[in-house]
């Protein structure tokens, strides 16, 4: 008789069963087995919350092979993800196996490679019930507040819509930043900024006016073109002199490797992933690629993380790498250990190769676009988190003209260090110039001296990136939920793209004003927040779950019924939203509906007229095909890509990103190709134009 492993998808059952051998059986279970029904509220509140759980529908057929191959085996072994989700199903699998719950037949893999694999099958453990109960305890609060709450926003808004325990705070925080950007008012400031040359060179560097007869001008003090021209007035003819120079050596510290969070955002900033592109493309890095010569075999460790630890091995192969390849200097004297946040769960590593040796060039032949991609930015981002740091002289300048002071620095690299492989996308904007040798005393030359004016901007609308920081930040849902919440809160309709933005639609801020209302809690990021913590302390044995929960459901369900009581005989309408787009049968404005199937253009001017049709959305820049117009559309997958509107008589489409940008060449639209380290490519035929996105020719 065989042993039987237990795993939750086919491609990691593929790769584990190549280590392990014939003596053992691995199947998957395809994810969860049992769960709360889909028909009815499945808590019983009155009995300590206890759920009511059944087999799933369509898992018929795998639930019959679980119970068949455990019959057959002498041992099973449970073998789902190492996390809060998976020590759920391998529990529920348990319980439909009739296992022993006191028997060490839980494993986890932290990585799929054969060392991980023989790591994980030697120390196997009891299921961990705390871990189990903070699931349940998740499940149920989601429940609860899905399945009482939706059906009262289907009362008083329409129908279809649905709370939720985090989806709800996230929405809010898309509604609060648009607020805060609607009620902005731009406030006018000048600078005056000078361009300089030191002696007979002609090289010119910038220096700007920070402060005048000793008072500091801070960004908005000078407030209108008037008080720039006086001091301009005032310049006209000053000498401008060297009155300091500080020179310093100041050192750039290497990024820690990712975690998921951390994973996602940089995905998006320099690969133009959104998160759940980002997490599918990881999670088949994690659960094995068949690699040339060597099989299937798992090249990231488990990418649902928030902690910074590194295991010794992981650290010293690293090490080697550096070594052999850039040399001594590039090691740093004392390993390198970064610290978790301090409710960080820290059963797993940061997310990092399994093996630092499989460098991404040697790899690139096995693995899609996407996972090359993903992969290299995960290697580069680890081998660089264990490099040295980055040495720059920096030279600060202070320039004294008839009592003006005027500031300029620059800096240079005295040593590349971890920055000769990789850095971070925040790291590479605005990089400072060269200075030219200044000494103290220098009497400088005025190339030019100008006001300039400018508008305080409002806060920028969040991206998937930052909205992922700001959840994170605040404490709001756990690594395996920032990507599954944005995919929520579009699908519903709640928030829609706008480019890489997210905007709140018109459904997103009725109801979160509703929320606000009536639910407060609910859409609290602090209230939020303590309640993730209260689960985390379950987790960790601090804490019972049915008391968490008691906490939460006395004060929810009086909202629920005070609320009922306030909103009787109410209904709150969704205002449609009105377009420029004209009905060819009427004349009036379209307004945007919502139905079924999603948004939708229809004529406000109903019954009378009938006339509706699809949102089309549009992009800058034409066709380099035919000139017409270049439309937003998605595959049956949900990618987006970009077609001409005069399709099927054209048939131009790319994945690439039209963007407004005439091409030098031909006068084309450029596209951009890859993220915001990218490049800008003409794509008419026969053109061939193609630069980096941040840089000139090369």
């Amino acid at each position: 008789m065989s042993n039987l492993v237990i795993v939750e998808s086919p491609a990691k059952a593929k790769t584990i069963q190549k280590y392990l051998g014939k003596d053992y059986d691995v199947i998957a279970s395809m994810g969860h087995v049992r769960d709360l029904p889909k028909s009815k509220f499945g808590v019983d509140v009155e009995n300590n919350f206890q759920p009511q759980y059944t087999d799933m529908k369509g898992k018929e057929d795998v639930i019959k092979q679980l119970k068949a191959h455990a019959k057959k085996c002498s041992r099973v072994y449970l073998a789902t993800d190492p996390d809060r989700e998976g020590e759920a199903i391998s529990w529920h699998i348990a319980q439909m196996l009739n296992l022993d719950m006191n028997e060490n037949n839980r494993v986890e893999f932290n990585e799929i490679t054969k060392s991980g694999i023989k790591n994980g099958m030697e120390h196997p453990h009891k299921i961990d019930v705390d871990l189990v109960n903070a699931q349940q305890a998740r499940r149920i609060l989601d429940r609860i507040v899905g399945y009482k709450l939706s059906p009262f926003l289907w009362k008083k808004v329409r129908r279809g819509l649905s709370a939720g325990r985090v989806q709800s705070v996230a929405v809010r925080l898309v509604v609060d930043r648009e607020n805060e950007i609607k009620a902005f008012v731009p406030q006018e400031y000048w600078s005056v900024d000078a361009k300089l040359s030191a002696g007979s060179s002609r090289k010119m560097f910038s220096a700007k006016l920070t402060a005048v007869d000793g008072n500091r001008v801070d960004k908005t003090e000078i407030g209108t073109k008037e008080e720039a021209d006086a001091l301009l007035a005032r310049l006209n003819n000053a000498e401008f002199k060297v009155s300091k120079v500080k020179k310093r050596i100041t050192k750039k510290h290497p990024a820690a490797p990712f975690i998921t969070s951390t994973l996602q955002q940089e995905a998006s900033y320099k690969l133009g992933f959104q998160s759940k592109r980002t997490m599918k493309v990881a999670q088949e890095l994690y659960e094995g690629v068949e690699v040339e010569g060597m099989g299937a075999m798992g090249l990231i460790t488990y990418m649902r993380t928030d902690s910074l630890r590194i295991s010794d091995e992981a650290r010293s192969a690293a090490t080697d790498y550096i070594r052999s390849t850039y040399g001594e200097d590039y090691v740093p004297s004392e390993p390198r250990v970064y610290k978790s946040k301090k409710n960080a769960q820290d059963a797993h590593e940061a997310i990092r190769p399994s093996m630092p040796s499989f460098t991404p060039a040697r790899l690139k032949s096995s693995l899609t676009s996407d996972q090359f991609k993903l992969y290299k930015l995960i290697w580069e981002r680890f081998i660089a988190s264990q490099m040295a740091d980055a040495a720059l002289d920096t030279v600060s300048v202070d320039i004294m003209a008839d009592g003006c002071l005027f500031k300029a620095s620059g800096s240079t690299v005295r040593f590349d260090g971890f920055t000769v492989l990789y850095e971070e996308s925040k790291d590479t904007k605005g990089e400072n110039k060269n200075l030219p040798e200044l000494n103290e005393g220098d009497i400088l030359k005025v190339r030019s001296l100008e006001g300039n004016q400018h508008f305080t901007q409002p806060p920028a609308r969040f991206t998937e990136a930052s909205l992922i920081k700001t959840l994170e930040e605040n404490g709001i849902g756990r690594p395996s939920t920032y990507a599954p919440t944005i995919t929520t809160i579009i699908s519903r309709l709640y928030v829609e793209r706008e480019g890489k933005t997210l905007k709140p639609t018109v459904l997103g801020e009725v109801t979160t004003e509703l929320m606000k209302e009536h639910f407060q809690n609910i859409v609290d990021a602090a209230f939020t927040a303590k309640m993730e913590n209260d689960l985390d302390e379950v987790e960790q044995g601090q804490r019972d779950w049915v008391s968490a929960l008691n906490e939460f459901y006395g004060d929810f369900s009086k909202a629920l019924s005070e609320a009922e009581k306030k909103m009787e005989g109410r209904r709150v309408k969704v205002p449609d939203e009105e377009t420029d787009i004209v009905c060819e049968n009427c004349g009036r404005n379209m307004v945007i509906k919502i139905g079924r199937f999603g948004r939708f253009l229809a004529c406000p001017g109903f019954p009378e007229c009938t006339n509706t049709k699809k949102i089309v959305q549009e992009t800058p820049g034409t066709c380099p095909k035919c000139g017409g117009k270049i439309i937003l559309k998605k595959s049956k997958r949900g990618r987006s890509f970009y077609g001409c509107g005069n399709y099927p008589e054209c048939d131009f489409m790319t994945w690439n990103v039209p963007l407004e940008e005439k091409c030098p060449q031909c006068g084309s639209t450029l596209f951009q190709k890859g993220g915001k380290s990218g490049r800008k490519v003409c794509e008419k035929q026969g053109c061939g134009y193609d630069r980096p996105m941040n840089g000139g020719e090369e």
